[in-house]
């Protein structure tokens, strides 16, 4: 596997058995003319260099999961060239044209993807007034040898080693080492000793008395005992993800948060799920996640702010940014790590809708086929960490928001009801964070209480339908 970063214009490329190297980010492609071979043709053939171009919305590393094209095969314009994954999606990088792959780069100071070689006369427009035909041929690079497993596909990538712990040379030992005296023989017996782990220094190798007994005070020194499971520290790099996560809560953190939590019955919302799960017009699961989205979306209508994104671009001057769509992200666990996809304009969408793209959104996560569309864009995000345990949460805005919704495990508990008898309630934590830079305390509150009486009298829903 293969790993390019780019930071500001900066890419690196990672192959198996190659030390990293950091490849400047070409800003155009770059091209070099090579003769094909010696003919009399009317078209030229040149090479043209393939550039990773900008991949989506804040995507600053991708890693190349495999290749479909190896050195020498041809490649027809827009097909894939390889599959990347980046922190946000997986997805194809596509040739831009059509020729012959010459060579795949990985060396120091390459500035492409790829070359392929071309007929000039297809791409004009990426052929520079300076380039002609050359009557000498291009000297080739000669090619780094490669075995088989290395030309095919790569799909495991190593981010680093552990250290090795340093070797120690030990002198062999002379054929007299395990010849000593009775009365050595006899101290090496009492002290429960194996002569062949003893340094002699006695004549041939020999060991002596006092050989046993450095040995044996060695042994039983407090300093050299450890546990039998004692491991050194080993320095892992961080993933792509988890680089990505990094950098995105430093940002988060450096906003004013604070809490809100409420506890909400979910009676009568669980009645409602197990009526519809019995209707078998209805194939797609409808989540307890489908109604909270949908009252989020019903809420920011009327409260529009908590939909808004903060905008610092004149640190002398912060705005506001209104946004009408509600795309309302939901963070799903993936065997990738944590993504944050989001529901594109809820409030045009029923209930029905939103669980079939939560149902699809689930789907792809498991696969790691998100895009770049299904994780950017979003203005406020629901996390239901309660699937996966744990009460209570104090979550983090995520940068570009102003507001996120934690939610708890569900807990059954005695509770009384309004004739004030004990019976049985399902309780659920939601756990507001919001920027308190713009939003209020009592703004938030005001939020939290009309998503409430949606979830615990979900038939209110139905009168803010159209």
């Amino acid at each position: 596997m293969s790993m390019l970063r780019c930071s500001r214009g900066l890419y690196q490329a990672l192959r198996p058995g190659h030390p990293r190297r950091w490849l400047p980010m070409a800003l155009a492609p770059a091209a070099s003319m090579a003769c094909r071979n010696f003919h009399a043709a009317p078209s030229l053939w040149g090479i043209r260099s393939q550039v990773l171009k900008d991949v989506g919305e804040g995507i600053t590393e991708v890693q190349i999961i495999q290749w479909y094209v190896e050195e020498g095969a041809r490649v027809e314009e827009w097909k894939p060239l390889c599959q990347y994954q980046s922190d946000k999606a997986v997805d194809d990088i596509t040739s831009r044209y059509e020729g012959i792959v010459k060579k795949l780069h990985f060396e120091a100071d390459d500035t492409a993807l790829c070359d392929i070689e071309v007929d000039d006369a297809h791409y004009p427009e990426d052929h520079p007034s300076s380039q002609h035909a050359s009557t000498q041929p291009a000297p080739a690079p000669a090619p780094a040898p490669m075995d088989a497993q290395q030309q095919k596909p790569q799909d495991v990538a190593v981010y680093t080693t552990a250290p090795t712990a340093p070797v120690v040379e030990e002198k062999p030992k002379s054929r007299y080492a395990t010849l000593a005296t009775p009365a050595v023989r006899g101290l090496l017996k009492t002290l429960s000793v194996n002569i062949e782990d003893v340094s002699g220094t006695g004549k041939d190798g020999r060991v002596l008395k006092e050989d046993v007994q450095r040995f044996v005070a060695a042994r039983d020194s407090p300093a050299t005992h450890r546990p039998e499971t004692w491991q050194t520290d080993t320095t892992v790099s961080l993933t792509p993800i988890q680089s990505q996560m990094f950098k995105t809560m430093t940002r988060s953190l450096s906003i004013p948060h604070f809490l809100y939590t409420d506890e909400l019955n979910i009676n009568t919302m669980t009645t409602l799920r197990k009526k519809l799960a019995n209707d078998l017009k209805y194939p797609i699961k409808i989540t307890f996640l489908s109604f909270v989205v949908k009252a989020v979306s019903l809420a920011l209508s009327e409260y529009p702010i908590l939909n808004a994104k903060v905008d610092l671009s004149n640190p002398d001057k912060p705005q506001l940014i209104m946004r009408p769509k509600h795309n309302i992200g939901v963070a799903i666990d993936t065997p990738h790590g944590l993504f944050v996809p989001n529901i594109k304009d809820v409030a045009s969408r029923s209930i029905i809708d939103i669980a079939a793209e939560i149902s699809r959104l689930s789907a792809l996560g498991k696969e790691g086929k998100f895009s770049p569309a299904d994780l950017s864009g979003g203005t406020i995000t629901v996390s239901n960490i309660g699937n996966i345990g744990g009460t209570y949460v104090a979550p983090v805005i995520v940068p570009n928001e102003v507001a996120i919704l934690g939610i708890g495990k569900t807990k059954t508990v005695p509770v009384f009801d309004e004739a004030g008898q004990v019976t049985k309630g399902e309780l659920v934590n939601f756990s507001w964070s919001a920027d308190h830079r713009v939003v209020d305390g009592a703004t938030m509150a005001r939020m939290a209480n009309k998503i409430r009486s949606y979830i615990e009298s979900p038939e209110r829903i139905l009168l803010q339908l159209r």
